[in-house]
């Protein structure tokens, strides 16, 4: 079992930056990543990266958006920049270990025009 604690949203101007955390309640060597749900719409994913370090990313954040780890830390990181009204939404942390799949609780970003 594994917990996972997000952090770091909150209100933000568009244009503007905001880091997220997901800190994870023991070591990971998965799979991690970041979806988000905007309210009417579904989960969708946002960032992913492997335990080596590959990322992948949604097309509406190539560019603006970077994610990373910290395997000592057991910690994963999104860094969004140039941010947009339409990045509104419920940030998920998400970690695979197969066959398990763990959910954070999510941290709400918010970004005003």
């Amino acid at each position: 079992q594994v917990q996972l604690v997000e952090s770091g949203g909150g209100l933000v101007q568009a244009g503007g930056s905001l880091r997220l955390s997901c800190a994870a309640s023991r070591s990971i060597f998965v799979d991690m990543g970041w979806y988000r749900q905007a309210p009417g719409k579904q989960r969708e994913l946002v960032a992913t990266i492997t335990s080596g370090s590959s990322t992948n990313y949604a097309d509406s954040v190539k560019g603006r958006f970077t994610i990373s780890r910290d395997n000592a830390k057991s910690t994963v990181y999104l860094q969004m920049n140039s941010l947009k009204p339409e990045d509104t939404a419920v940030y998920y942390c998400n970690a695979v270990e197969p066959p398990f799949r763990y959910w954070g609780q999510g941290t709400q970003v918010t970004v005003s025009s």
